[in-house]
């Protein structure tokens, strides 16, 4: 009797030995996709449960950059006035061209922009310490002279970069993102809650130790008699536990924007986004987005 070839011994034995090498890659192709993102398991968050309606902000976003998830949206492709959020375009910008070290000198220029953080025309300061006060206390003077120091090329490049980091929403007209003009309803520079999700994840990944500095409580720049000091825009949110670091905006056109990124888990990192809030309605949005993904009863 002739048998199928299913029946057959050898066939069979042959059918296992492929099954059981084929697991055992398979399982192997596994383990490195999990530690190539600082992941033992696949316990990845979930969606989060939380109304749109909770927050004060017109667009926000919850973003996990292990696995490229949207954890949770509202109105997070809305183009929408930047405010000092810009400064972090500035800053990987910068950091990518310019060694820290770089001496930078202060012009006249540098201080238009709005705002005073003790610094005057003349003095020379490196750029890692410029880029440092500027995110920290968001100094606009600060990241003026930082972004000048590239030439006048530099909005170009903050702009061009944006395209590369795939930011569809962004473009800069200055590197502070203060309002041009609010009469005219013309703001430094424009983007979306997704597109800062994507500009924060590239600089936590390329500079991580000049975000961690925004949760300090203050900035000092020391320029010989004079000792610049500025309280950190961020410090109200340094009590949350596993918080990478913050960077604010505000201005008459944006309103109230913030973006955080903390460790959900060990090494396992969450960004979260809100655009277009209040000056202090931020920092509740915030906290709404990080108690949701951390909360016992949510799906994580």
């Amino acid at each position: 009797m002739k048998l199928h070839p299913t029946q057959d011994p050898l066939i069979r034995a042959l059918f296992v030995i492929i099954g059981v090498v084929f697991l055992f890659g398979f399982a192997i192709l596994g383990i490195s996709f999990f530690e190539n993102r600082g992941e033992t398991a696949p316990n990845f968050p979930s969606a989060i449960v939380l109304s749109p309606e909770a927050l004060q902000a017109k667009s926000a976003l919850l973003y996990d950059p292990t696995t490229g998830r949207v954890l949770f949206a509202k109105n997070s492709k809305e183009q929408l006035p930047l405010a000092s959020l810009t400064k972090l375009m500035t800053a990987q910008v910068v950091l990518g061209a310019m060694a820290r070290e770089t001496p930078v000198e202060i012009t006249a220029e540098d201080l238009k922009p709005s705002g005073d953080w003790g610094l005057r025309p003349g003095d020379t300061l490196q750029l890692g310490e410029l880029l440092r006060f500027a995110l920290v206390a968001s100094s606009n003077d600060a990241m003026a002279a930082a972004a000048a120091s590239l030439g006048q090329g530099y909005l170009g490049e903050m702009n061009k970069t944006a395209r590369r980091l795939g930011l569809s929403s962004t473009y800069f007209l200055n590197p502070t993102g203060v309002d041009i003009s609010v009469s005219e309803d013309s703001a430094g520079a424009y983007g979306s809650a997704r597109d800062i999700a994507l500009l924060d994840e590239a600089l936590v990944r390329e500079h991580a130790d000049f975000f961690e500095m925004t949760i300090t409580k203050s900035v000092s720049i020391v320029d010989g008699n004079r000792t610049p000091t500025a309280d950190a825009t961020a410090a109200s949110l340094a009590d949350i536990p596993g918080l990478i670091g913050a960077k604010t905006g505000y201005t008459d056109l944006a309103g109230g924007n913030l973006v955080a990124a903390f460790d959900i888990s060990l090494g396992h990192p969450l960004i979260a986004v809100v655009l277009g809030s209040t000056e202090e309605g931020r920092f509740t949005d915030i906290r709404a987005l990080i108690n949701a993904a951390r909360t016992k009863d949510g799906p994580l």
